[in-house]
């Protein structure tokens, strides 16, 4: 094999030559055989069946594309995020993540250090998340078609048979709970794209769920519904679990943990922290029963020592559901979503 001397990416790198072949096997084998077996290259990914079997009755899959602006930003990077982002989207359904696979998009004329770097990261972050990256693709597109990098996740995992979690089982008296801090990586992005002159010591909240999500499974004997609240932020994930569910979700507006340099950003900008994307928070409906069991249990994780109950669920009028949030003095005031994207390319 010819190695690979060439500092940035060039359309060669996609044309199934001696080139592409020198990344694939020095910058994405060399770091992704660290996260599974490394040996012949065949067209696809091959699973045991019976692993799968032995783990749970359902496999989970989920599957997604990460375009975030900047790629590299305090807390983690482009890499980071779609390996958090495909865990936790398998994790909030309670399924215990198996495998990965990963396609990059990379615009001719990327620096391959810094290609080496995210690669690098997302090896890192699945290996700490126990998950391998067993398959994927690479694509070279000329600089005008592609802004630097995308990459696309499918991620699989297996449910055990007692788990029943869905955004539509929410029940009227659930107790809401999220177990952190909002708004995060939605003003770390916006920093770090430098067009504000603000310095603020933010970092984004980007983490794998899983874990998190396995501790309050256990400690918990019944969890309605769970999410991991990202683009859109808190607010669109409420909106999803009142449509689905047909109940009329009622937030406590002062129970909502919140950094103070989020809520300091968000009013020099007229945003809303409820709007503002996470990469590590999970949102979680449970009955009453087991409020204060789900709290403890996120607050016993590293992942959840903010942890916090913001609100619950009520019956809704002819089952249309809704989001109200309720101030200081016990006043409700419907609570809409906006009709464009506050801030683009946030995942």
């Amino acid at each position: 094999m010819v190695a690979m001397k060439d500092t940035h990416i060039t359309m060669a790198h996609g044309g199934g030559g001696i080139a592409m072949h020198a990344l694939i096997e020095e910058v994405f084998l060399e770091a992704f055989s660290s996260t599974g077996k490394k040996g012949v290259q065949e067209d696809q990914a091959r699973i045991v069946l019976a692993d799968l079997v032995a783990k749970g009755d359902r496999v989970a899959l989920t599957t997604d594309s990460f375009v975030v602006d900047p790629l590299e930003f305090p807390g983690g990077n482009i890499g980071t995020l779609a390996v958090c982002g495909t865990i936790n989207d398998l994790a909030v359904g309670g399924a215990q993540p198996v495998a990965l696979s990963a396609a990059f998009i990379i615009s001719e004329g990327f620096e391959r250090i810094r290609l080496q770097r995210i690669v690098a990261s997302m090896a890192e972050t699945a290996q700490q998340a126990g998950v391998s990256i067993i398959t994927g693709d690479t694509k070279v597109v000329p600089r005008s078609a592609c802004d630097g990098l995308f990459i696309t996740t499918t991620g699989i995992g297996t449910i055990q048979p007692a788990y029943h979690i869905s955004i539509a089982a929410g029940q009227p008296k659930d107790v809401l709970l999220v177990n952190g801090t909002i708004g995060d990586h939605g003003a770390t992005i916006l920093c770090a794209r430098g067009d504000l002159a603000l310095e603020t010591s933010l970092r984004s909240d980007c983490a794998a769920l899983h874990g998190l999500m396995a501790t309050v499974l256990d400690a918990v004997p019944e969890v309605h519904c769970a999410r991991d609240a990202t683009r859109g932020g808190l607010a669109a994930v409420l909106h999803e679990l009142a449509e689905a569910s047909g109940v009329c979700v009622c937030l406590e507006e002062n129970a909502v943990p919140v950094k103070s340099d989020v809520t300091g950003l968000c009013d020099i900008l007229g945003l809303d922290p409820l709007h503002m994307a996470n990469e590590g928070k999970l949102v979680l409906a449970v009955p009453p029963k087991y409020a204060q069991q789900a709290l403890a249990a996120m607050k016993a994780h590293p992942l959840g020592r903010d942890a916090a109950i913001i609100g619950q669920l009520e019956a809704a009028p002819n089952g249309k559901g809704s989001v109200h949030l309720i101030n200081s003095l016990g006043h409700a005031r419907l609570m809409t979503l906006p009709s464009g994207e506050p801030l683009p390319r946030i995942c």
